[in-house]
């Protein structure tokens, strides 16, 4: 008989007691706010931005309210302005252009290659047509960062690093979101660190993480920042930069902490999840796994492999199959955005131009979440699941042929 697997891929696994007990406390105050403090008191979102700094080893964090706003801040407080251009993936989800967007910029798409990265030949032939970078690590993939920054140094492009999937993870030791100009990282549920719905932005820069904390609404309460710059930074620029409120509550902060604490445990589960689906995915015929570099310090809480240049049939028949078994496998290629998937000509409010290379590798990216609610077994039947459906399609195909 054939395996039905039972797991959820939306369950996440508990937040840690000792979060639980933090943020009753902090609802027991009642001082949600994070500038609401007593004397003596240090807000939990200033303490969380002081250890999310020196986590990664950056001079400045800022807590803010979802991994979006962090992205639309990085870029104004980079300089962004209505009418700009912004480099962007064109694999990639749509808070990315939809930052871009909000602000009154045009993305343009730069290709993807077949591991999943930005393709730095695309990006070198579309360098000269803006001044900002936005990099989307998209579903943990980390490209050749130490290329890219000469590339976009030698343009002299901002970077900005969407680090919404790669929080933890690194290229050649340095921190994801620790090459650009800002890093920005996301804690909604479904990432390495779940509040629900929050953000992270990092930046060596004072008078950019300054400019960072007066959009984030901190009304003239900026030296009760602890990962932030001195307060004469300020004076150079709070009178001309915007209220944009979307701070960090302190609730949040608190259930956030002790998951910073444990992050490389969890990583460390994340990857030997991912480790046994692609070793029983191996020498699938048709199939094809994602190369990860020496270099890329990755961590995967999710997992993509490709069935390049099957007709849409095919994989949409792959994914039915897999579904009846219990497997959730999202295509990136469908016509139509589904659920978390969709691609850049689904974005309708800013314009694109056709890349066929890139086309080609969307049409067949499919991708699962792999939650820490999952076994080592489970992880074992999931790419047996898979690899039998992808095997019954494509054994298929060649019989009709």
């Amino acid at each position: 008989m054939d395996e039905i697997f039972k797991g959820k891929f939306t369950q996440q696994e508990p937040i840690p007691d000792e979060g639980i007990a933090a943020a009753i406390e902090v609802m027991q105050s009642g001082r949600l706010h994070r500038y609401n403090t007593i004397d003596g008191e240090i807000a939990q979102a200033a303490q969380l931005e002081e250890e999310f700094a020196a986590q990664v080893g950056s001079r400045y964090c800022l807590a803010v309210a979802s991994g979006g706003y962090a992205l639309t801040t990085a870029m104004r407080a980079s300089g962004v302005k209505p009418g700009d251009t912004v480099l962007t993936n064109a694999f990639t989800l749509a808070p990315v252009p939809g930052a871009i967007a909000s602000i009154g910029a045009t993305p343009i798409y730069v290709g993807v290659t077949e591991g999943l990265v930005i393709d730095l030949d695309d990006l070198r032939a579309k360098v000269s047509r803006s001044k900002y970078l936005l990099l989307s690590h998209m579903r943990g993939h980390i490209c050749d960062m130490d290329e890219l920054m000469r590339i976009c140094g030698a343009a002299g492009v901002t970077v900005i690093e969407d680090c919404a999937h790669t929080m933890g993870a690194n290229w050649n030791g340095t921190p994801s979101g620790r090459f650009g100009h800002f890093g920005c990282y996301s804690t909604q549920t479904y990432k390495h660190m779940n509040s629900g719905e929050g953000g992270l932005l990092v930046s060596d820069d004072a008078e950019a993480m300054a400019r960072a904390i007066m959009l984030s609404g901190s009304y003239m309460l900026f030296d009760r920042h602890r990962a932030a710059p001195p307060p004469e930074t300020f004076k150079r620029i709070k009178y001309e930069t915007p209220n944009i409120s979307g701070r960090m509550d302190n609730l949040r902060a608190a259930i956030l902490r002790p998951q910073l604490r444990r992050l490389s445990e969890q990583c460390g589960k994340w990857n030997a999840r991912y480790r046994v689906v692609e070793a029983g995915l191996k020498a699938t015929p048709g199939l094809s796994l994602i190369e990860r570099p020496e270099e890329e310090g990755f961590v995967a809480s999710s997992f993509q492999f490709l069935l390049l240049d099957w007709d849409a049939r095919q994989i949409k028949e792959v994914v039915d199959r897999c579904a009846k078994r219990g497997v959730e496998i999202k295509w990136f290629g469908g016509a139509e955005p589904t659920g978390f998937t969709s691609r850049y000509d689904s974005w309708q409010y800013a314009p694109y131009e056709r890349m066929p290379a890139t086309d080609r590798v969307l049409s067949g990216i499919l991708d699962l979440r792999l939650p820490l609610t999952f076994s080592l077994d489970d992880c074992a039947m999931i790419a047996r699941i898979i690899r039998a459906e992808v095997s019954a399609v494509w054994q298929q195909e060649a019989a009709d042929q």
